[in-house]
């Protein structure tokens, strides 16, 4: 009896030890897989599906699927340094969130959509880029501090996180095989009205409405009318292929979902075309087949990395042909190019007219921007031209951008994140030997505004300890922010030149 009541010990001890092997074996795994691998796994056992009261599947089963992984954003400002949405609001008539606008702390709101178990968010960057406290409200009441992992200008995308587990997530969809025409469904959180749904039909793709980057003073032809005035700060080298819905969205669903019948993620919400700040008949998601690239870059590197053809150029259409004096009304005029760039590289000349990428015709310019936004530098594009009449092919490759006090005491660890504005990766063990240093995260980007950027911390800076102690990844830096000494914050690191750096920053 007793031999058998250590065989049963053992069994047991060796199943648990195999199911906790499996468990770190899974958890290490998963770290490294893109955000759609894991959400491969997480949808490999299949939902039954939610009927209608008619019996037929609907927009029941996509509102059920998606509306509990759609959160509800409030973002707080300082009072002196502005909220980076008052530019947007005065453009847009507050299309970007809504705003109220009280004496001392200023706040805002927007939406976000989960897209893994343990807590990664995306929303658009300008929800969040500037926020000293970032607060999310999950669909059943839940509230948590998330900090900034990173952010993308130029896609007006961020990626935020929650300290939380077994989080509820949208599917990522395909936004290549959406269609003119098909029905899809907006989930977000206009005028605080939480977990809202709204259905439409997508009604056009691609387009690019000079929102993000945009240098020109010119209204003749811009789809926010007379409003709408394009400021010269905004950020330049915009990506913009915006999926076009008449779903109604308005003030507060910047950053929410839109999604298929099938409840799979095809695009974030991140503006309307609206004389008025609300709903009009149309509205701009950016597809999620970009959005996966940039929230990959992210969550792996800090920032994004994106290559660059090289060109500056023209998009066709019959005035501006005409102001060429050419008679090609179709593609994308090649003005100049970039001296050691891709392009040039390849063979491409100013005049070149790019007709074709991939073998896939260009008739705007997002159709060469989504393209090239979803590739890393040293990947290769195939551009046709048309040169003297005729058609050449080219084969470019993609080159790498040039790159306190009590009060703060009682801080939460996300505020604190939040205020050193920077995104973070880690050392590898060949860049410690590189550097001589045992610890270290590299400062991947510098949020403008923020405590990095003022105190003039620089891209590539190495952050080897934070109040004494080591910091070896992102989730270091969380455990020390709480460790702060009478609202000190004291960082230590390695400047790009290689020069140490050891100060003590008062947190206010």
């Amino acid at each position: 009896m007793k031999r058998f009541g250590l065989t049963v010990l053992t069994a047991f001890l060796g199943g648990a030890m195999a199911i906790g092997a499996y468990k770190v074996i899974e958890n290490n795994t998963e770290k490294n897989m893109s955000f759609e691998d894991r959400q491969k796994v997480y949808f490999a056992s299949n939902r039954e599906p939610v009927v209608a009261s008619t019996g037929n599947v609907d927009f029941t089963e996509a509102a059920a699927a998606v509306t509990p992984a759609v959160v509800y954003i409030r973002t707080t400002y300082s009072a002196t340094g502005g909220s980076g949405q008052d530019e947007m609001e005065q453009m847009f008539g507050q299309m970007f969130g809504q705003r109220v606008r009280p004496q001392g702390p200023q706040r805002a709101s927007g939406s976000g959509v989960i897209i893994s178990t343990d807590g990664y968010i995306v929303t658009n960057n300008h929800v969040v880029e500037k926020a000293d406290k970032i607060e999310v409200t999950t669909n059943d009441k839940r509230t948590f501090q998330a900090k900034v992992i990173g952010t993308d200008p130029n896609t007006d995308l961020a990626l935020i996180k929650i300290s939380a587990t077994n989080m509820p997530i949208v599917k990522l969809g395909n936004s290549d095989d959406t269609r003119v025409g098909e029905w899809v469904l907006a989930v977000g959180n206009p005028f605080n009205l939480t977990s809202t749904v709204t259905a439409g039909i997508i009604s056009a793709k691609g387009r690019n409405i000079g929102i993000i980057g945009s240098e020109s003073d010119d209204n003749s032809s811009n789809p926010f009318g007379s409003r709408t005035r394009m400021q010269q700060n905004l950020p330049k080298k915009g990506i913009e292929s915006f999926i076009q819905t008449d779903a109604a969205i308005n003030p507060g669903n910047s950053g929410g979902a839109l999604v298929n019948t099938k409840g799979e993620l095809i695009g974030i919400n991140a503006a309307i075309a609206s004389q008025t700040g609300s709903y009009e008949g149309y509205g701009f998601a950016i597809p999620v087949n970009l959005a996966k690239k940039v929230l990959n870059d992210i969550q792996k590197y800090g920032s994004v990395k994106r290559g660059l053809v090289g060109v500056s150029f023209t998009e066709l259409n019959p005035d501006a042909a005409q102001q060429l004096g050419i008679n090609n009304t179709v593609g994308l005029y090649v003005n100049d190019l970039v001296v050691g760039g891709g392009a040039e590289l390849a063979g491409l000349h100013k005049g070149d007219i790019i007709s074709k990428v991939n073998g896939h015709t260009v008739t705007e310019s997002s159709d060469l921007q989504e393209t090239v936004g979803r590739l890393q530098p040293g990947d290769k594009i195939n551009l046709t031209v048309l040169r003297d009449g005729s058609e050449k092919n080219f084969t470019v490759t993609l080159k790498p951008e040039s790159a306190g006090n009590r009060l703060a005491a009682t801080k939460s660890a996300e505020e604190l994140y939040n205020k050193l504005g920077a995104g973070f990766q880690a050392l590898s063990g060949d860049q410690k030997a590189k550097y001589g240093v045992k610890s270290g995260v590299v400062v991947t980007q510098v949020r403008p505004g923020k405590m990095f950027d003022d105190l003039g911390v620089e891209v590539g800076s190495v952050i080897t300890s934070i109040n004494n102690m080591p910091i070896n990844s992102p989730a270091d830096i969380d455990k020390a922010l709480t460790n702060l000494k009478n609202g000190n914050l004291k960082i230590s690191g390695i400047d790009p030149q290689g020069a140490a750096f050891n100060n003590v920053y008062t947190v206010r």
